[in-house]
């Protein structure tokens, strides 16, 4: 009972890995489920768009209050809706350091149960 609960918890994860923010279309709370986006940021977020299209992700460094540092920290969680093959490519490497670590703690707590 106990695995099937942390392996439940484990693809909840991993699912929630591929679902990068839209920030083109993100409402303020979903931009605000980004680490390190907070209130203002989102505002700042919606209000940029307004005027202009994110056509890429780094577009959002063009957000006051939005520089390398947090940009480099949100970038893994960041989509503009159009296919980026390097965002696709990062995600897709996040997910796999993702699974090896969930199949490498679900192979330590089967040899915990058989002790």
């Amino acid at each position: 009972m106990k695995i099937s609960k942390i392996i439940l918890a484990s693809l909840f994860a991993v699912s929630t890995l591929f679902a990068a923010v839209n920030i083109n279309t993100a409402t303020k709370e979903e931009l605000m489920s980004i680490k390190g986006i907070g209130e203002s940021k989102a505002d700042a977020i919606i209000e940029y768009r307004k005027i202009n299209k994110f056509n890429n992700i780094e577009d959002i460094k063009n957000v006051k209050g939005i520089g390398d540092s947090t940009f480099d920290k949100i970038k893994g969680e960041l989509s503009t809706g159009s296919t980026n093959s390097k965002t696709n490519k990062n995600l897709n490497e996040k997910a796999k350091d993702k699974l090896d670590t969930i199949k490498d703690k679900k192979n330590s707590i089967k040899d915990e149960a058989k002790k």
